[in-house]
């Protein structure tokens, strides 16, 4: 029996049609005059310090210092809003907006795992109106590997539950092969979710424990 989802975001439980990556724009942009393709220089799962690292390394052409990271994720954030409320991409993922309040009132404890930002996960949520289903999380910046804040979130849901999430009966949901890994290297199971960038098969192979086209189609609760 299942009684905590962990579920990731971006390609999971929604797309923001590219918002993130205008957002980033910008800010490199407004911060160093540089024009700075975001999708060119990362892929799925990455969390947003990674990102951060990536373009300087890959576009500014050096390594940028903790200062100047923060300043630039601190410019992300500012442009990040406004990026998501234009965006005409946006969209929730097919069965979602049905099965967070099934579980939530199926008594099933509801987090997030995300390599977002804790600040960005919300504003991005926010839209679709999804953070009223999450009691907490694990986020990139808690961590920069995705296995690390898997476990900051199991480690959270434990202080609102009251009582350790037991493995066998938590699950994480999530659309990349990272997502895979890093529920695998928390101790618990993975539905892959092949919404995003990623096939069943490539899921499968990657060795989620189950993979589905969507949340509609034989999800594990």
């Amino acid at each position: 029996m299942i009684k905590a989802v962990l579920f990731d975001i971006d390609g999971t439980l929604l797309v923001t049609g590219g918002a993130g990556a205008v957002a980033w724009q910008r800010a490199f942009l407004e911060l160093y005059d540089i024009e700075a393709n975001i999708e060119e220089h990362t892929h799925a799962g990455m969390t947003d310090p990674e990102i951060a690292e990536i373009v300087f390394r890959e576009v500014i052409g050096r390594e940028g210092s903790a200062a100047e990271r923060a300043e630039a994720i601190g410019g992300y954030l500012s442009h990040l809003q406004q990026a998501v409320e234009d965006s005409e991409g946006y969209r929730v993922m097919p069965g979602i907006e049905e099965l967070l309040p099934c579980l939530v009132e199926e008594g099933v404890l509801l987090g997030i795992v995300t390599g977002n930002i804790e600040a960005a996960a919300h504003i991005k949520l926010a839209r679709g109106d999804l953070n009223r289903y999450f009691a907490f999380g694990g986020y990139g910046s808690d961590s920069r590997d995705r296995t690390e804040l898997t476990k900051k979130a199991l480690e959270r849901g434990e202080g609102v539950s009251g009582h350790p999430l037991d493995p066998a009966e938590t699950i994480a949901v999530g659309d990349t092969p990272r997502d895979v890994r890093a529920g695998h290297g928390a101790g618990i199971r993975v539905v892959g979710v092949a919404t995003g960038s990623y096939s069943v098969n490539e899921l499968t192979d990657a060795g989620a424990d189950w993979s589905i086209e969507n949340v509609k189609d034989g999800f594990p609760v």
